[in-house]
C-alpha cells in the first residue's frame, strides 16, 4: 500500500488544482481512487492527481504521458493539467501528473458499457503515426510480471500448474523474452486497455476519451483487444457484446485484425497471454487475501487448463 505522505502530496497537488489557494475553501476531503502497485490515484473535485509506479523509467514515461497533448491524438486521449511548476511533480521518488476528473464507465449497468465507443477510439489510435519516438508497448512486461506475482504468492503450489504450462505455450514475444514481430510492432499501443481506461470528459455529456498512458507504446495493436477477447472465449463476455465491439472496431478501419473472416489468427496470442495474465493476478490476490478464488476468477484459471491441454496443432500461426 501506497505511504500516508504520498497520499497526502497527491490530495494536496489536486487541491491546489482545482482552485486558487487564496480562496475560501468548503472542499471535500479528497478521495483516494486507486491504489496499486502501479499507480495512486487522488481525487479533490475536478483534479486527479496520480503518482506512478516508483519503478518507472522517468525518459519512458514521460514520452508516455506527452501523449496526451499531442494534437494528433486529440479527441482519442484526455489531456493533462499543466502542472504546477511547468513539470511533472513528485512524491517519494515517484513521478506525479495531473489530470481532470473525467466520469468513469458505471459498473453498474453493464449493458450500458461504451464498448463501440471503445472500439473506435482504439482504431483511431492504432491508425494514428507515433507524433515522437515512443519505447514499446508494456502488454508483454505486465503480463509476465503478473506470472512471476503469481509464483512469488504460491511457491510449489499445484493450483499454479496449469497457467505456468498455458504461459510457456506462449512465443517468446508475448512473454516479453524477444522482439513483437517486425510487421506487428510498429502501432501506437494503449498497452492496457479495459473499461476502467475510458472517462466522459467533460462530466456527464462529454465524448468517451481513452485515459491510463502508463503502458503505452509502440507494438502489435491486438494487444488492445486482447482483454475483451479472452473474456469472450472465457464465457465472461456474450458473443453479442463481443461482436458489437469487434464490428465497430472493423468499421473504423482498425488494423489489428482483418476486415472480414476469422479474427482469430491475429488475436489467439494475444487473448491466451491476456487469459493467463488474469489468472496469474487472481491467484495471486487470492492467496495473499488468504482465500480461494472466486467464480470470475476460477473461469480464468479453468481456462488455462483448456489452454495447456491444446494439441500444438491448433495453435494459431501466429504464435510463431
Amino acid at each position: 500500500m501506497t505511504t500516508p505522505s504520498v497520499v497526502r502530496v497527491l490530495g494536496d497537488l489536486a487541491h491546489d488544482n482545482a482552485h486558487p489557494v487564496a480562496s475560501e475553501c468548503a472542499c471535500t476531503p479528497p478521495q483516494v481512487l486507486a491504489d496499486r502497485p502501479d499507480g495512486t490515484v487522488v481525487r479533490s473535485g475536478p483534479v486527479v492527481a496520480k503518482a506512478h509506479a516508483a519503478d518507472s523509467e522517468p525518459p519512458e514515461l514521460e514520452a508516455r504521458l506527452s501523449l496526451a497533448a499531442s494534437p494528433r491524438l486529440a479527441g482519442i486521449l484526455l489531456p493533462a493539467l499543466p502542472a504546477p511548476d511547468g513539470a511533472p511533480g513528485s512524491a517519494e521518488g515517484r513521478t506525479v501528473s495531473l489530470w481532470p476528473y473525467g466520469g468513469p464507465v458505471d459498473p453498474s449497468d453493464p449493458d450500458a458499457a461504451p464498448w463501440e465507443e471503445a472500439a473506435l477510439l482504439l482504431a483511431r489510435l492504432h491508425r494514428t503515426p507515433p507524433p515522437h519516438a515512443l519505447p514499446p508497448m508494456r502488454g508483454p512486461v505486465k503480463a509476465a510480471r503478473a506470472v512471476a506475482r503469481m509464483c512469488a504468492a504460491r511457491p510449489g503450489d499445484p493450483a499454479v500448474v496449469p497457467v505456468l504450462a498455458a504461459w510457456r505455450g506462449l512465443p517468446g514475444w508475448a512473454r516479453a523474452e524477444t522482439p513483437v514481430p517486425g510487421h506487428r510492432a510498429g502501432f501506437l499501443c494503449h498497452g492496457d486497455l479495459h473499461l476502467g481506461q475510458l472517462v466522459r470528459y467533460p462530466l456527464r455529456h462529454g465524448p468517451w476519451l481513452l485515459i491510463d498512458l502508463d503502458d503505452a507504446g509502440l507494438g502489435d495493436p491486438a494487444w488492445d483487444l486482447a482483454r475483451p477477447a479472452a473474456w469472450y472465449a472465457a464465457g465472461l463476455l456474450s458473443p453479442g457484446i463481443w461482436l458489437r465491439f469487434l464490428d465497430a472496431y472493423r468499421a473504423a478501419d482498425g488494423p489489428a485484425v482483418r476486415a472480414e473472416g476469422d479474427p482469430w489468427p491475429e488475436l489467439d496470442v494475444v487473448a491466451r497471454a491476456l487469459t493467463v495474465q488474469t489468472a496469474a493476478l487472481a491467484l495471486a490476490k487470492s492467496a495473499a487475501e488468504e482465500r480461494s478464488p472466486d467464480e470470475v476468477e476460477q473461469l480464468m484459471i479453468d481456462a488455462c487448463a483448456r489452454i495447456a491441454s491444446l494439441p500444438p496443432e491448433l495453435v494459431s500461426e501466429g504464435a510463431s
